[in-house]
């Protein structure tokens, strides 16, 4: 389709909003343009669906995603903004509103609204909590509806303090699609009390996502992370400059098996994606001129703690079918063999990633993820999951999964979708978390199985606004991706299970 006929056919979109529209339109304005310079190897690769560039755009003006130090921005204010250091609670809040509208990321929108809590508790003074929950509550509604983007993330924790649990009361009284929201939990600082709060809320809207604090804190610098857009860890004033994807699935389809795989096609691959990263991010950082903005001039980010996302999906598939050429009868998640070679290929994958330099990275390296998956994928799983409708009990699903995780440093999630029943037992699920944590997992997450607010791969959902998009579209921008993902990835058969005896509560 020619670029006229792209826009026109935006324009005339009845279910796009202007706003929509106009993200759209610069889009394909953007992939009108040359792509970078890359090798025919790996032109080739991406023609064969075996690596994804994730639909960035031709010529990367922007990072996908960008983590500014927004405490230093609250303490020093900003030149560039003609703004002063705020002397309150409202000036913070306002200080926040206008300088969320001038951190781009691949959506066009935020992805990180930064460690909240933290943030605004130096400002509370003297506040008493019905009145910061006033001001919160307007707060929470200001962001979904005037960044209506369910990858915008707030952080919160690991502490239990006034504006972290107000936080959690009122993102499970309004059950928003965003902002999407991450608890930070560290066993040493984190009272179960305040875990116990945040599984209450799992239980009624899916939110938050629980973080293995530690594990996560061990793999950055002292400057420290955040959990952005799904579930994707990066340094803090830094961010991800691109992801790159492979699918596992399409290397296990071309390996004549096991060996294979994993002495000639994986590591071919791996680096055709290294490859594409370096073309990708030397136009970010060469090119585009991103890194002279006032955000960079300021020191709210640093263009050195920038760093690639390395991505991998289809484990499930790939697993599977090389069992199969093996003539072994053995199935991803559910038996030992086919666990451990899962397990083989995530270490071989972070072995690689480890050991290969990139010139635009922090700390010289790309960061391995186990990517959520996108709306238009069929027949394969993200990233490391089982797929869907095949899953075991909750506790053997975590047992199953938890190893993969010590390789993944920017992201790798799994979401449990539980029994409507759990509401009755919330303890059984304050210890599964509790134990996936004390096996390795980095992230809890999860849905019930009856909820209107659900995970699609770490973005939410209102299953009533999908219902209605073919109809009447959405004021949200991410409920278009939410409806293609339903029809064509097959979300909806995630199996909602028992955790404990929840089911035998409801009976007595």
């Amino acid at each position: 389709m020619s670029l006229t006929a792209t826009c026109q056919r935006i324009v005339r979109d009845p279910l796009l909003s202007p706003t929509q529209k106009s993200h759209a339109l610069a889009l394909a304005a953007e992939n009108a343009l040359p792509y970078p310079d890359l090798p025919a190897s790996v032109s080739d690769a991406m023609a064969e669906g075996v690596l994804c560039d994730m639909f960035e755009g031709h010529a990367p003006y922007k990072p996908r995603y960008v983590l500014p130090d927004y405490q230093r921005f609250l303490s020093q204010g900003s030149a560039w903004l003609e703004l002063a250091p705020p002397k309150d609670f409202d000036e913070a809040l306002d200080a926040l509103r206008i300088l969320y509208h001038h951190v781009p990321s691949v959506t066009g929108m935020p992805v990180w609204l930064g460690l909240l809590d933290q943030l605004l508790l130096p400002f509370v003074g003297a506040l008493d909590d019905e009145t910061l929950y006033g001001k919160l509550r307007r707060f929470w509604i200001y962001l979904d509806r005037v960044l209506p983007d369910a990858f915008m993330h707030v952080n919160i924790g690991p502490d239990d303090n006034r504006v972290c649990r107000l936080i959690l009361r009122i993102d499970g009284e309004l059950k928003q699609v965003a902002p999407n929201l991450s608890l930070f939990h560290d066993p040493a600082q984190s009272p179960d009390s305040l875990l116990m709060q945040a599984v209450q809320n799992i239980a009624q809207c899916g939110k938050p996502h629980i973080v293995n604090y530690p594990l996560h804190r061990d793999t950055f610098d002292t400057r420290g992370f955040g959990i952005v857009s799904c579930y994707n860890a990066l340094p803090l004033g830094g961010g991800a400059n691109t992801l790159v994807r492979i699918s596992l699935k399409k290397v296990a389809e071309q390996s004549a098996g096991i060996d294979d795989f994993l002495e000639k096609w994986l590591p071919h691959y791996c680096e055709q994606a290294s490859l594409l990263i370096e073309a990708r991010a030397r136009f970010l950082h060469l090119e585009s001129g991103f890194f002279d903005s006032f955000l960079v001039q300021e020191g709210l980010i640093e263009e050195a703690r920038f760093v690639p996302m390395f991505g991998i999906y289809g484990m499930a598939e790939a697993v599977n079918s090389l069992m199969e050429k093996e003539n072994r009868p053995e199935r991803y998640g559910r038996d030992q063999e086919a666990n451990r070679l899962g397990y083989r290929i995530s270490a071989q994958l972070s072995g690689y990633v480890t050991s290969r330099p990139q010139l635009h990275a922090w700390n010289g390296r790309a960061l391995l993820h186990a990517q959520g998956g996108l709306s238009v994928d069929r027949g394969v799983t993200p990233g490391v999951r089982i797929p869907y409708g095949e899953e075991p009990d909750p506790a053997s699903h975590v047992l199953a999964l938890a190893p993969h995780h010590g390789f993944y440093g920017s992201g790798i999630s799994e979401i449990l979708t539980l029994d409507p029943t759990i509401r009755q037992n919330p303890q059984a699920l304050l210890q599964l978390c509790k134990g996936a944590f004390a096996l390795g997992m980095r992230e809890f997450s999860a849905n019930v199985g009856d909820s209107d607010l659900v995970r699609v791969t770490g973005y939410m959902i209102r299953k009533s606004d999908v219902a209605r998009f073919a109809a009447e579209g959405s004021r949200l921008q991410t409920t278009c991706l939410g409806a293609e993902a339903s029809e064509l990835t097959g979300i909806r058969q995630r199996s909602p299970r028992v955790v404990a005896l929840e089911s035998c509560l409801s009976e007595c």
